[in-house]
């Protein structure tokens, strides 16, 4: 039997998922959760051999709950769910080692196939994004996504100097750098061209 957990924060998509896939013989739906908190805690709690996860979440997003299950060395395999075609998404997911990275726009029987592939050692990710991110990649060093991300939460100059141990002059020279790369004539508009392609 195949355990899962799923992670949704539209409560009708997660009702639903959880009744169409308890259907399947192979398969049984453990536990379910509306935010990424409430979700990454009862993974570490009930340890499914697979979490469905959304990105879109309130509290902790679907990549940063897949970054912590991997951080803690937990057996759970992750397979993202999402609206959202965005290549800097899909690199962030790869990056992590999540198993799948599917849209929701798929056939039921299409998801509890991946999820045997994935139960199976596999990994599955949807043609259209794997197309996406051979066309654009993340500009971004994982320092400036870093610092383009504190920023895009309303931090000072200041406020990331002493958070990431940098001079002023570095942080500033990096926000040069990175308005550069995406064309943005502040760090807002860098930040919303970043967050748009899933690239913070």
């Amino acid at each position: 039997m195949i355990r899962l957990f799923i992670a949704e924060d539209q409560r009708m998509l997660l009702g639903a998922l959880g009744s169409l896939l308890s259907l399947e013989e192979d398969m049984e739906v453990i536990g379910q959760g509306m935010n990424g908190e409430e979700a990454l805690k009862s993974i570490l709690e009930l340890k499914p051999d697979i979490c469905l996860m959304d990105i879109e979440m309130p509290v902790l997003n679907g990549l940063e709950v897949a970054e912590e299950l991997a951080k803690s060395l937990s057996p759970s395999k992750v397979i993202i769910l999402t609206t959202f075609a965005r290549p800097g998404y899909f690199e962030r997911a790869v990056k992590i080692g999540v198993h799948g990275y599917l849209l929701k726009d798929g056939e039921i029987d299409e998801l509890a196939s991946a999820i045997r592939k994935v139960m199976a050692g596999k990994r599955v990710f949807s043609p259209e994004l794997t197309f996406d991110v051979i066309r654009e990649e993340n500009p971004l060093t994982t320092r400036e996504q870093e610092i383009l991300r504190l920023a895009a939460h309303g931090k000072t100059t200041k406020e990331i100097t002493s958070e990431l141990f940098l001079s002023s002059g570095t942080v500033r020279n990096y926000i040069s750098e990175i308005m550069s790369k995406l064309d943005a004539k502040n760090r807002n508009e860098a930040a919303t061209i970043a967050e748009k392609k899933g690239w913070i």
